[in-house]
C-alpha cells in the first residue's frame, strides 16, 4: 500500500464522545468525536460532492461517489472509518441498483485498511460487520446481489407490507431480514429508524444514500450530521439526464430553511471533508437554527 498523507485539520469539533481510532487510523484521521444521545440513535450521513454540487454521475456503473471524487484513497479511507463505528448502514434501493456488487463494509471500500478497521470495531465493542439496511418501498430487490446472497453481512430490507408480499414469493437467504413498515410509495424516515432499532444495537448509524433518502431523513428533522467530502472537479448538467445533488424529493427555503453549523473541517490535497451538524442531539450546541453572525 502507498502510504497515505495525514489529514490536514483545520476545525475539529470539541464536544461529544471520543472514538478511540487504533493508532494508524488515528495518524491517518486525527481524533473523531461523535454524539452518543440517550433516547434516540444518532444518525450521520456520509456523501461526496463535485464542486457544482453533484453526488451522482447516475449512468448505470457509474453512479457512485468514485467517479465524484476520482476514486481517492483519502475519501475511502474516511468512509471506511464511518463504516467501522456504525452499527447500520442504511442505503435506499436506488443506490443498491447503482453499485449493485458492493458491500457496505468497511473493508470493501478500503480492503488494504482491514486489519486497522477491524481492531477499531473491536474496540467499540462491535463483532462482525455493520448490518447492510436496504430500504425499498416495493421490495423489487434482485435477492441473488452480493449483499444479500454473499453471507458476508448481516442485511435489513425495510419495506412496505406490499414489499413484504412481493419478497415472500421468493426464497430469502439465511443472512438476510425483512421488517414491513406503513407507507405505500415511499417510507418515512422515522419507520426506517424503528425497524433498524428493533433488529438489534442501533446507536450510531450511518446513511449512505441516496439523495431521496437523504431528504427524508432531512424533513423529519433524523439526520444529526453530514460528513460531506468536496471534490474539486466540475462535472456539469444538462437535459439529456438528472445528475441529482445532495436531497431530491424535498424542499425546504425558502419556506422552512433548513440551516446546519459547520463543524469540521479537515483537507487531502484538493479534496476538503467537511462536516455539518444538524438537530439537537446527546453532544452539546448542536441545534442550527440559522446562519452564523460573525
Amino acid at each position: 500500500m502507498n502510504r497515505l498523507a495525514p489529514l490536514e485539520t483545520f476545525l475539529e469539533p470539541g464536544d461529544g464522545a471520543a472514538i478511540p481510532l487504533p493508532g494508524l487510523l488515528a495518524a491517518l484521521y486525527g481524533p473523531l468525536r461523535l454524539g452518543r444521545p440517550d433516547s434516540a440513535p444518532y444518525v450521520f450521513a456520509n456523501f461526496a460532492s463535485s464542486l457544482d454540487g453533484v453526488v451522482s454521475l447516475n449512468p448505470k456503473g457509474r453512479s457512485g461517489g468514485g467517479e465524484i471524487t476520482g476514486f481517492n484513497r483519502h475519501d475511502r479511507m474516511v468512509m471506511g472509518i464511518l463504516r467501522s463505528v456504525a452499527d447500520a448502514v442504511i442505503v435506499g434501493a436506488g443506490t443498491l441498483r447503482s453499485v449493485p456488487h458492493h458491500l457496505w463494509t468497511p473493508g470493501h471500500i478500503y480492503p488494504d485498511l482491514t486489519t486497522s478497521f477491524v481492531e477499531l470495531r473491536r474496540s467499540l465493542g462491535r463483532s462482525g460487520e455493520p448490518l447492510n439496511v436496504i430500504v425499498s418501498a416495493r421490495g423489487d430487490l434482485d435477492l441473488s446481489l452480493p449483499v444479500f446472497s454473499s453471507g458476508e453481512v448481516r442485511a435489513l430490507i425495510v419495506t412496505t407490507k406490499a414489499g413484504v408480499r412481493k419478497l415472500e414469493e421468493r426464497r430469502l437467504p439465511d443472512s438476510v431480514s425483512v421488517q414491513s413498515v406503513s407507507g405505500d410509495d415511499h417510507l418515512e424516515a422515522s419507520s426506517v429508524l424503528t425497524a433498524v432499532q428493533q433488529s438489534g444495537r442501533a446507536e450510531l448509524l450511518l446513511l449512505e444514500g441516496g439523495p431521496t433518502l437523504m431528504g427524508e431523513f432531512l424533513s423529519e428533522h433524523l439526520l444529526d450530521e453530514l460528513f460531506l467530502t468536496v471534490a474539486s472537479q466540475i462535472v456539469g448538467r444538462s437535459s439529456m439526464g438528472e445528475r441529482p445533488g445532495l436531497v431530491s424529493g424535498r424542499t425546504f427555503a425558502p419556506e422552512l430553511p433548513l440551516w446546519s453549523s459547520l463543524a469540521g473541517v479537515k483537507r487531502a490535497a484538493d479534496l476538503l471533508f467537511l462536516r455539518y451538524r444538524f438537530r439537537a442531539s446527546g453532544a452539546a450546541g448542536l441545534t442550527a437554527v440559522g446562519p452564523t453572525s460573525t
